[in-house]
């Protein structure tokens, strides 16, 4: 099968926000095993990481201190790979901690779900073009894409605010998802990336990389090859995707 879409952007989701050494070994959870973790899939072919930090006890962070220093170091020892930083909630943190972790840290590029930051998203949106922060915002179902398109309407969201990431699974049974469940979001309407929960999420990113779409994967969503085999690391995805979508557009 071939195809004459572009290659996709490849964006690595090493960690999230829940998981730990518990679910895999090789899960980076320190910054020291990020940094290992970045650098492993920059050479497996990422082109970006998404970056979520943890506090001492492992848990999900938005301390700016942390981001900073993750920050800094990425800049220093990867200096060819892109990094976004998230303000996921994980049920931690409120609209005003994300805008806060925006506002201190001054990303060049960052993660924001929509749902999240909808009762001050005209401050946390005017925040972003003002500090000249890149903005994907996360769409978890068609609600949250037809939220967006409203805020997009009356100027809330900022022109050339467009970027979106769609997610499959997260909020589904057993956080499963399958390629078919890309169809429930609009395409149009600017530069589009995918992500999806469980055993299919390969076959879900290059269902949307046939379709024009740029990817994230990792372990955040995935720890599985469509088999339920275990994946060794997180590079070992990243690799494994590239040469799927390669071998599908060539």
């Amino acid at each position: 099968m071939t195809s004459t879409a572009p290659k996709p952007y490849v964006l690595v989701a090493p960690n999230g926000a829940r998981r730990g050494h518990a679910d895999h070994p090789q899960l980076p959870v320190s910054l020291r095993e990020t940094l290992q973790t970045a650098h492993d899939c920059h050479a497996a072919g990422a082109d970006g990481l998404h970056l979520h930090v943890r506090n001492a006890e492992g848990r999900h962070s938005l301390d700016t201190g942390l981001y900073r220093e993750a920050l800094g170091e990425l800049r220093q020892q990867l200096p060819g790979l892109e990094v976004q930083i998230t303000t996921e909630a994980a049920g931690v943190y409120d609209a005003e901690a994300q805008f806060e972790c925006l506002r201190q840290v001054r990303p060049t590029w960052a993660s924001i779900s929509v749902r999240e930051v909808a009762e001050i998203a005209d401050r946390v949106y005017g925040l972003c073009q003002d500090q000249g922060t890149r903005v994907q915002h996360i769409l978890y179902d068609a609600e949250d894409a037809a939220l967006l398109a409203r805020l997009q309407a009356e100027g809330v969201v900022r022109a050339g605010q467009v970027d979106r990431l769609f997610v499959l699974g997260r909020y589904a049974t057993g956080q499963k998802s399958a390629p078919e469940d890309l169809d429930q979001f609009p395409k149009e309407g600017g530069p589009w990336m995918l992500c999806a929960f469980g055993a299919k999420e390969h076959a879900c990113l290059l269902k949307a990389a046939l379709q024009g779409g740029d990817v994230r994967v990792g372990f955040e969503n995935s720890l599985t090859d469509s088999s339920g085999q275990t994946w060794p690391n997180n590079a070992a995805s990243v690799a494994a995707l590239v040469s799927l979508i390669k071998g599908e557009q060539e």
